[in-house]
């Protein structure tokens, strides 16, 4: 079930970021996540934030929203390819009129997945952080 987060929730969903984003972007030296930890997780409480709370209670993933932005979305690894991605995302369209947010180039799996979701390439740009290149993207296709 997708729910707005709730305060005590920021322990879990920042330990999903940083393993999401380890295993996700092996390119980038894991330092940089970890060194981004603390002023992610202050990004994260000032956040809207929609969680997937699987039947046990537990956060199984996590939207984060600021205004039409996408700032991340990710699903613990063991239920990955579950549809919780899809829930979270799901949600967020419901929420907004219009959404955008990035994606690594060299993350292959996630440009497919919100490509296949209707997110359409708006242009790509260099991240300063990582030097990764970046595709930026947005919902719907077109504006109506």
């Amino acid at each position: 079930m997708v729910r707005d987060a709730r305060p005590k929730d920021l322990d879990t969903v920042c330990a999903i970021w940083l393993s999401g984003n380890l295993d996700a972007h092996a390119f980038v030296d894991p330092g940089y996540w970890r060194s981004h930890a603390r002023e992610v997780r202050e990004a994260i409480a000032q956040a809207e934030v929609l969680v997937y709370e699987g039947k046990t209670g537990q956060i199984l993933g996590f939207l984060g929203l600021v205004e039409d932005g996408i700032e991340g979305l990710f699903v613990s690894g063991s239920c990955r390819g579950q549809g919780i991605g899809k829930a979270l995302l799901d949600a967020a369209k419901t929420r907004r009129r219009r959404l955008t947010l990035s994606a690594y180039a060299k993350n292959e799996g996630a440009l497919r997945f919100y490509r296949r979701e209707g997110f359409v390439q708006e242009l790509v740009q260099t991240d300063p952080g990582t030097g990764e290149r970046e595709i930026r993207m947005r919902w719907p296709s077109q504006e109506g």
